[in-house]
């Protein structure tokens, strides 16, 4: 493991990635989750739907900055929007 003197989530995530052993994608072909421009995301999302490390996932996916694929059964688009929406609301909460 790499020596991490920041601040950064990274060192949680190298260190408590079991959560994978677990997840539905687990032997599914990566390339389902990696779709061309364009294509459709439903079989990579419903691969997710009733995981239960979706949220797992999807956190991974954010803290690591993540700009390809379906994470958490979120496209790239969905967890833009989701990281505003989430920056936002704690810039809410700042200003109290």
């Amino acid at each position: 493991m790499q020596e991490n003197n920041s601040e950064e989530p990274v060192a949680f995530f190298s260190q408590e990635r079991g959560w994978q052993d677990n997840a539905n994608c687990l032997g599914v072909d990566p390339d389902l989750f990696f779709p061309e421009r364009g294509a459709s995301t439903r079989e990579a999302k419903e691969v997710c739907r009733g995981c239960v490390v979706r949220e797992d996932c999807l956190e991974f996916a954010l803290v690591n900055g993540e700009k390809f694929g379906i994470w958490g059964g979120l496209s790239e688009r969905e967890r833009r929007r989701l990281r505003r929406a989430r920056a936002q609301a704690n810039k809410k909460i700042i200003a109290g």
